[in-house]
């Protein structure tokens, strides 16, 4: 599945379905569902929850770090949740005390305050590439995979590009107070071997600050990719001979990119199979399917260390980056993310491997194009690669709830199975763990990417399944209302006061936001909830 999908989400009409059948019926209207957010989410025979003082302080806590504000207006960029933008602004303000600490501001002394935020620079970058590896230490230390941490990858390159945005205003500054009175001229300065090196160090990093917007990755993914490539590797062989004192540095930081992209992507993480390509009804999606016997693990130690390739599997919500080389020579150094779609197969089982890919641009558009006349290909796999976060999360629950946005699908399919098929599948029984999926498609057409009798398979083993109404017909469904309704629903056949309910969201943003301050509305009143966004995006 495309790591990168959107999905219109309100709908007049739902269908929702449990193990004892299929229910017709109409989305709550919105003067009820206001009403709905003042009564009690529990039924009677439940009880109020009252989770007593200290644990309604923490829930409340939850659920201030949980709530994601709105986009900034005009710009339209999307924020973060408050618990993310907290770690960022500790992130920004240790580096700002280092930039201001015991400085003379005094315009003579300005090469003082430029010659630290070099420093600072330098001494960032090699954090700013272990953040983008996808193989890297902080995995096992967090628990989180690299795309969780992506953002704090991207928000310290940002913080990069405005250092050395300083950097260069204070060297300028330094030739216009020291040595334009002492007669150097502008052209004389400019053209030095070390600020020649470094205005070219400065253009490569601000030009992989531009080609990084979310907007131009959107638009032009493969220039990004290549740009990114290029721009890092140019920017750290010129920091290197800019000045001596940042050589550790950029050394470090070119080491860490040679290991993660040579020894483990390469090296270890990278194998070829021959895949079954099969276009979708609706013309816009292709099935990238294909099958083997998958290899006993070694050791847990090495597999902490250095991963595994897909000769062993995968688990729930890995992804892979995938290439397609009989495509043409510009695609066989490009990889692209995608989430596997298919049931993460036991240890020493056989493998069924599905990715489902709709068609945005560039190089979905071209394999969708490819698929159309030809039925299969040898494919190039880098993975898997993603965290065990959700899936942990979602196992040790009352109540377990999937959000799912389009093709987001991907990412809720080999969740569903592994609760509904796993070592605890049985406690999914009368008074043990539910579960339950709210899945917003754009088609009704889409449906079949998972195809119905999968998900009837999944209903007869007590998975409650929420599909409202197409948006191309009814428009963006009230999903703060399906969230609430769905979890009130399932909350009333699980036997505890106080359930543990937990919630994984994977869709656009609009959605992704709305279902995470929904939990974050009920964690307020005290409810134990937790909410995993699982973000695919281009």
């Amino acid at each position: 599945m495309s790591r990168g999908h959107s999905e219109g989400a309100s709908s007049q009409s739902v269908s929702s379905s449990s193990s004892s059948g299929t229910v017709e019926g109409n989305v709550t209207p919105p003067e009820l569902a206001k009403a709905n957010e003042r009564s009690r989410l529990l039924s009677a025979n439940h009880g109020t929850v009252n989770p007593g003082f200290l644990q309604s302080k923490i829930r409340a806590l939850r659920s201030l770090a949980m709530y994601q504000p709105r986009p900034i207006p005009y710009v339209n960029k999307v924020l973060p949740a408050n618990s993310t933008s907290l770690l960022i602004l500790i992130l920004l303000a240790l580096n700002v005390f280092y930039a201001v600490y015991n400085i003379h501001w005094q315009v003579e002394l300005a090469f003082v305050f430029s010659d630290r935020t070099a420093l600072l620079f330098v001494a960032n970058l090699p954090w700013l590439y272990v953040l983008a590896a996808k193989n890297q230490p902080i995995r096992l230390l967090t628990g989180y995979s690299y795309e969780n941490l992506n953002i704090l990858h991207r928000r310290l390159g940002e913080l990069l590009c405005l250092l050395a945005v300083v950097h260069g205003a204070g060297m300028f500054a330094t030739w216009y107070c020291l040595f334009r009175p002492g007669g150097m001229a502008l052209s004389t300065f400019l053209t030095h071997k070390i600020i020649v090196l470094g205005i070219a160090a400065f253009v490569c990093y601000e030009l992989l600050y531009l080609t990084s917007l979310g907007s131009f990755r959107q638009w032009w993914y493969e220039v990004f990719l290549g740009m990114h490539i290029v721009l890092q590797a140019a920017g750290l062989v010129l920091v290197f001979f800019h000045h001596p004192g940042g050589r550790v540095y950029t050394a470090i930081a070119l080491g860490i990119f040679m290991i993660d992209r040579t020894v483990f992507r390469l090296g270890l993480k990278t194998r070829s199979v021959r895949a079954d390509l099969t276009s979708m009804g609706d013309g816009d999606t292709v099935l990238v399917s294909a099958d083997w016997p998958t290899t006993s693990r070694w050791s847990k130690l090495w597999t902490s260390l250095f991963g595994l390739n897909m000769r062993y599997g995968w688990q729930p919500t890995e992804h892979i980056f995938l290439t397609v080389p009989v495509m043409g020579r510009k695609h066989i150094i490009q990889a692209h993310p995608f989430t596997i779609a298919s049931a993460a197969p036991g240890e020493g089982s056989h493998a069924w491997f599905n990715l489902i890919i709709r068609a945005h641009d560039g190089f979905s558009r071209d394999l969708v194009r490819y698929a159309h006349n030809h039925m299969s290909a040898t494919v190039r796999l880098d993975g898997p690669y993603g965290s065990l976060h959700a899936s942990e999360m979602l196992q040790n629950s009352d109540v377990a709830l999937l959000v799912i946005g389009g093709s987001g699908i991907a990412v809720a399919y080999p969740l569903l199975w592994a609760l509904l098929h796993g070592s605890d599948a049985e406690a999914t029984g009368a008074g043990g763990k539910k579960v339950g999926v709210i899945w917003v498609v754009h088609k009704a057409s889409h449906i079949g990417w998972v195809g119905r009798e999968r998900l009837e398979e999944l209903k007869e083993t007590g998975l409650r399944v929420c599909i409202p109404a197409p948006t191309s017909e009814a428009g963006r469904p009230d999903i703060g209302g399906l969230v609430r309704s769905s979890i009130r629903d399932l909350i009333d056949d699980v036997d505890t006061q106080d359930p543990k309910v937990r919630v994984v969201v994977s869709g656009p943003d609009g959605m992704n936001r709305e279902a995470m301050n929904t939990c974050a509305s009920l964690a307020w009143h005290g409810m134990d909830i937790d909410v995993a966004v699982e973000k695919y995006g281009w």
